[in-house]
C-alpha cells in the first residue's frame, strides 16, 4: 500500500505500489526534499535505492513517520503532528523535540483593537504564538 497525493490535496492510498519517490514522500510527510535527504544521512528514515541510485522510500515507512490517522483521542485542537527529533532524559522529567510533518493551522481570537493595532489583514505574514501552561505528546 502506498500514499500519493489526491486531486484534492488529500493523501489516498494506491494498493499497487510498495515505494515512493523522495517527492512523493517528502510531499505525504508535510517536508522537504532537502529535509528528507537530511533525515536519510542522519538515519531517522529508512530509504532504499533504485537501478538508477535514485532515493525511494518504502510505503510502510511513511505510514510509520506520519503515525495513525484520525487515531486522536484528546479534545485538544492545538495539534501539530510531526516526528520526534531527540528525547532527553533528566531524571523525572523528559524533553521531546517533535518536527512538524504536515501543514497546521493555528486559529486564534483576540480582540478587535488587537487586530486593528497589528494591521491584520487576509494574505499578510504573521505568526501564531501557542501559550500554554502545558504541552501533551501523543502517539
Amino acid at each position: 500500500m502506498a500514499l500519493a497525493d489526491g486531486a484534492d490535496g488529500c493523501i489516498v492510498y494506491a494498493m499497487h505500489r510498495q515505494t515512493l519517490s523522495a517527492a512523493e514522500a517528502a510531499r505525504a510527510l508535510g517536508i522537504s526534499v532537502d529535509t528528507l535527504r537530511r533525515w536519510d544521512r542522519d538515519g531517522k528514515i529508512r530509504v532504499e535505492r533504485d537501478s538508477a541510485n535514485r532515493r525511494v522510500v518504502p510505503a510502510s515507512e511513511v505510514e510509520r513517520l506520519r503515525g495513525p490517522v484520525g487515531d486522536e483521542r484528546l479534545s485538544a485542537r492545538n495539534r501539530f503532528r510531526g516526528v520526534v527529533r531527540s528525547v532527553e532524559v533528566d531524571g523525572l522529567i523528559a524533553r521531546i523535540e517533535i518536527d512538524v510533518t504536515e501543514p497546521s493551522r493555528v486559529v486564534a481570537i483576540v480582540t478587535r483593537e488587537s487586530v486593528e493595532e497589528l494591521g491584520l489583514r487576509a494574505g499578510m505574514s504573521a505568526a501564531g504564538v501557542v501559550k500554554s501552561t502545558s504541552v501533551m505528546v501523543e502517539r
